[in-house]
């Protein structure tokens, strides 16, 4: 008989969707896959296949503590080459690729007071980053020696500002395109990138000449007299691991943001439409901080190579935003599997409290796009149904390697049952206080098909319906938006766990009183728990306890006192004992 349990109740509420009859009984091909699943030994393969140092014959080790010491073996000396290509992608170079003709005066001098607010809010937020900025102003070949400005590389701001106040200023021409495409080629060619983690900000509000970019009164309808071209400039950034955002400020530039994607791929594009001198600072300030810790995010999590940055930005184009025509989908069936949330601390830290002997199933319909409509590093997202018409979002990994996809997907189930669990917690011990809520989705794996090639399985969780989703910070210790109550509900978790984890890479929405999240990654001492994002110890020494500064929601829930909070979480759960 398989190990496989029985579902017979509702999961954690009594408003379980209809969509999900319960069972009896689990098919024939599920029962066959738990049974014949090995879920301790398919793990340990995996986390050393993951270390890409796997050897022929690891399959072959005789016995359980063989493969685990190979397997922690394999992991630290992954995770200790990850930090330190993380520790690189720390150091940045960022360089201002702006449009400096009569009609973009304004943003010249916003950009004159920005960096040092830039250099403080990243000083503040994210300490470990190194930042050097360099310039490149673009005009028109109708002005000549005056065309092009260039301010290498430096870590001195107040000598870059300087520079800026004194010698840019905003210069007409006799069209309305502009020599972008020798400004980008300066600001790739010219300057002297060192640093891992590259990245040009373009500013402007009018495109290159030439046809293929504009309709607007154009001198040269015929592109760029130099020969100059977006696919040489383009590809020669991809080359040197330069990655691009633009800040958009008219209509004018979408022809040719849509050539330049065509070439690179999706990247960034910020709104920085002029306002007031102020407001526009505060919108240049966030938009060139936003791109700092959006490249060392991107950089760090896929390494220093183009090659692996560009493939993710250039498999964005085969993404499709829009919703399908759901009348012309059919329904499909499969089995959704869960865990239910622990009730006790020692129960999320006993790894063998998620076995196949405590998983959850009910049958499930539903439909699912043909295309994605996002992708990340890990995994890409399709839209979906249930047949109660009620929106999901139904994810898959891009590659699972040599192992077993189903451990792996359970192993996503269990991080996000975790973060729950710690979740509930925290909101329980801030009730009362004015704090923010922190919630997370619920999250099933799915399994569809039989257990043939075309068995498939995925991850499935509402659909976040409210359009401000965001990265808050990611599991490389970077804050890409700081928000207290979640750094605060970070540190809970290490508190709360004893040192044992922390819960990061929070991304979600914020709603009225909650942040509502998804995809976590954990930070645990055990490195053969909780995936690839895991970094163990060294992880949480570095990217949490290295960066973290208490704030007032720390200092309201007692954090920063280990006594204190051991008082309040006793009082806690002797309440909780109550029920």
């Amino acid at each position: 008989m398989s190990t496989f349990k029985r579902f017979s109740s509702k999961r954690n509420s009594e408003n379980e969707s209809s969509n999900t009859s319960s069972t009896n009984s689990v098919s024939t091909s599920l029962a066959s896959d738990l049974d014949n699943l090995n879920l301790t030994e398919e793990r340990l393969k995996r986390y050393a296949d993951e270390a890409n140092t796997l050897s022929s014959d690891t399959t072959c080790i005789e016995g359980e503590t063989k493969l685990r010491a190979r397997a922690i073996f394999l992991r630290e000396k992954a995770v200790s080459k990850t930090l330190n290509n993380i520790k690189l992608s720390m150091k940045v170079d960022l360089c201002f690729v702006l449009d400096c003709s009569g009609s973009m005066a304004p943003f010249i001098d916003a950009a004159k007071d920005c960096i040092l607010q830039v250099s403080n809010y990243v000083k503040n937020t994210n300490p470990n980053i190194k930042l050097r900025v360099g310039f490149c102003g673009y005009r028109d070949y109708y002005n000549k020696d005056k065309n092009l400005q260039v301010f290498d590389f430096t870590d001195n701001y107040e000598n870059f500002t300087k520079y800026l106040h004194n010698h840019v200023l905003a210069i007409s021409n006799d069209d309305d395109p502009e020599d972008v495409l020798g400004g980008l080629n300066a600001a790739v060619n010219l300057l002297n990138w060192n640093n891992t983690t590259r990245v040009l900000l373009h500013i402007g509000d009018c495109p290159p000449h030439g046809r293929r970019f504009t309709n607007l009164r154009d001198k040269y309808p015929d592109g760029d007299p130099s020969g100059l071209t977006p696919e040489t400039i383009l590809k020669e950034m991809q080359s040197k691991n330069i990655l691009y955002f633009f800040g958009k400020v008219t209509d004018h530039t979408e022809k040719m943001l849509q050539v330049f994607r065509g070439i690179i791929g999706e990247f960034p594009v910020f709104d920085i439409v002029g306002g007031d001198p102020i407001e526009l600072i505060e919108k240049l300030v966030k938009a060139t901080s936003s791109s700092i810790t959006l490249a060392v995010s991107l950089t760090s999590t896929v390494g220093n190579g183009s090659k692996d940055i560009y493939s993710l930005q250039q498999k964005k184009l085969d993404m499709n935003p829009n919703e399908p025509d759901w009348k012309i989908l059919s329904l499909q069936k499969g089995v959704v599997m869960w865990y239910q949330i622990p009730k006790y601390l020692n129960e999320i830290k006993d790894q063998k409290y998620f076995n196949k002997s405590n998983l959850f199933s009910k049958s499930f319909s539903f439909k699912i796009a043909s295309q994605p409509f996002s992708a990340g590093i890990e995994k890409c997202a399709y839209y979906a149904l249930d047949d109660q018409n009620n929106p999901l979002v139904i994810k898959e990994y891009h590659c699972v390697g040599r192992t077993n996809p189903f451990e792996k997907y359970l192993e996503a189930i269990e991080i996000s049952t975790v973060a729950s669990f710690l979740s509930r917690e925290f909101n329980l011990i801030t009730k009362g206080k004015e704090i923010h809520k922190v919630n997370f989705l619920d999250v099933s794996l799915l399994r569809t098909g039989t257990v043939d090639l075309h068995t498939r399985y995925y991850t499935i969780e509402p659909r976040l319906l409210n359009s401000g989703y965001k990265r808050f910070n990611a599991n490389t210790g970077i804050i890409t938006e700081l928000h207290h109550t979640l750094e605060a509900f970070a540190h809970f978790t290490y508190k709360y766990t004893n040192g044992y984890l922390v819960v990061c890479d929070l991304q979600g929405i914020e709603l009225d009183g909650e942040f509502l999240l998804t995809d976590p990654a954990i930070h645990c001492v055990d490195t053969l728990r909780f995936g690839r994002t895991n970094f163990g110890k060294e992880g949480i020494k570095q990217f949490f306890l290295a960066n973290h500064k208490c704030n007032e929601i720390c200092e309201k829930l007692r954090l920063s006192s280990n006594s204190k909070f051991r008082l309040n979480l006793e009082r806690l759960n002797l309440f909780k004992g109550c029920f």
